[in-house]
């Protein structure tokens, strides 16, 4: 087997023509018929047992080709392709140029990375937000962690308020007629939550344990069970027990609790120190977004359409794992969602696109800045992948080139570059953005 010849038919399209021997072509027929005789019947013979020849002179010597073709053309194309310099990015199309006593000829047709070109990446303006942590944002961590650290008490000694979460039977009925839906006994509702119809809640405020009450409620028009909406309905009620969600208080000993500090003060300018840290690196990943932007736009030359329909499986494929770490899949997330297949292909495309590009960017730019990845920065970047994914710095090397490892390395100095090189405005956010 031996590449003949390859050229270019167009853009970024290459055609390469491969030649297999006879002898290749014949044992692979030969392999073919082995494994396909034992469901042949031929007049004369047991099933299974009538020679090649045989059963050639009977259904044609053509019979095993295709199945002879399609078993060579794996071992056939990975070598000719090796003699290929472009990069591949999309799947073969295979034909057959001729079958005869010297063998096979086959013609494959692919896709290869386009040539781009990009210019004046050096000294890129934008602008970056800056942001500082305001004290509401302090407190409304405070109040997280608060929450967090919050133990429910049972109340015995005073009526149901706001924010109480009460255990309640209910009975509905509308016109004197119960409704489905409409019951329930142990029923946990929070008080103020809005969980329930208009004015349900607030009816159950100052009651205490023990009260049998009615609450009368209107259903709004547009309430989805249609034979209820606008309805006045009457809610035969129980409350059985009444709990609070008692929040620690915010003192010094609430921070000796939930950090290393040993003052409330010290405690909050942590948190101001983390929030800014935060606004820091949104600021800074806005910025790479900026420039990634701009290197996009710059961008020329022809990108095979193939490339993006690849970048956009692989984000689907991506998709399907995370669903799947989280016990789901595509298919339940459709049911879910009332999505397609192609609808989620559409929705993923133009983050596929400027996934493309972006790597084509960089990647160029790398090439003109001269840009390598030392054996030492490689050596390193497998340590931070075994260290990531909790595996051994071996593995990883079996799993992932080096070759890759150092091109990924490359396009990462590229944006470097590029971020270093940058006219960067610092503006402040506006106010009514904090």
């Amino acid at each position: 087997m031996s590449l003949k010849s390859q050229e270019t038919i167009g853009a970024n399209q290459k055609k390469i023509t491969i030649e297999v021997d006879h002898a290749t072509f014949e044992a692979a027929i030969n392999k073919v018929f082995k494994k396909t005789s034992k469901n042949i019947s031929i007049p004369g013979f047991r099933k299974g047992k009538a020679p090649r020849a045989i059963v050639e002179k009977m259904y044609g010597k053509e019979v095993f080709y295709e199945d002879a073709i399609n078993e060579i053309i794996p071992d056939a194309y990975a070598d000719a392709v090796k003699e290929v310099e472009e990069t591949i990015v999309s799947r073969p199309e295979f034909d057959i140029e001729s079958i005869d006593e010297n063998g096979v000829v086959l013609v494959a047709t692919f896709f290869t990375k386009p040539e781009v070109e990009i210019k004046d990446y050096i000294g890129v303006a934008v602008e970056k937000t800056v942001s500082h942590a305001t004290d509401a944002e302090v407190e409304e961590e405070l109040k997280r962690v608060q929450n967090r650290n919050s133990r429910m008490i049972e109340i015995t000694d005073r009526a149901a308020q706001n924010d109480d979460l009460v255990t309640i039977d209910f009975d509905g009925y509308v016109d004197g007629v119960a409704f489905d839906g409409g019951k329930a006994e142990g029923h946990q509702l929070k008080l103020g939550s809005g969980q329930f119809i208009p004015g349900f809640e607030d009816q159950i405020v100052g009651k205490n344990i023990g009260d049998e009450f009615d609450v009368v409620v209107t259903f709004p028009a547009d309430y989805h069970a249609e034979n209820l909406a606008g309805k006045e309905a009457t809610f035969k009620c129980k409350l059985h027990a009444i709990k609070f969600n008692e929040l620690p208080v915010l003192d010094d000993d609430f921070a000796k609790d939930v950090s290393e500090f040993d003052t409330l003060d010290e405690y909050k300018a942590d948190i101001k120190a983390k929030i800014e840290e935060s606004h820091a690196k949104q600021a800074d990943a806005q910025v790479d977004d900026a420039l990634i932007k701009i290197l996009c736009e710059k961008l020329e030359g022809e990108i095979p359409e193939c490339m993006y329909e690849n970048e956009t499986e692989n984000f689907v494929r991506d998709y399907d794992n995370r669903l799947r770490m989280n016990g789901l899949d595509l298919q339940t997330y459709f049911q879910y969602t009332g999505l397609t297949l192609d609808a989620l292909r559409e929705q993923m495309r133009p983050d596929a696109e400027k996934q493309v590009k972006t790597r084509l960017a960089l990647e160029k730019i790398a090439a003109l800045e001269s840009i390598v990845a030392s054996e030492e920065e490689i050596e390193a970047e497998y340590q931070r992948l075994a260290e990531y994914y909790g595996m051994e710095a071996d593995k990883v090397k079996e799993a992932v080139a080096a070759d890759a490892v150092g091109e990924d390395l490359k396009v990462k100095k590229a944006i470097d570059l590029v971020r270093e090189k940058a006219v960067i405005t610092e503006v402040e956010a506006k106010a009514d953005a904090e």
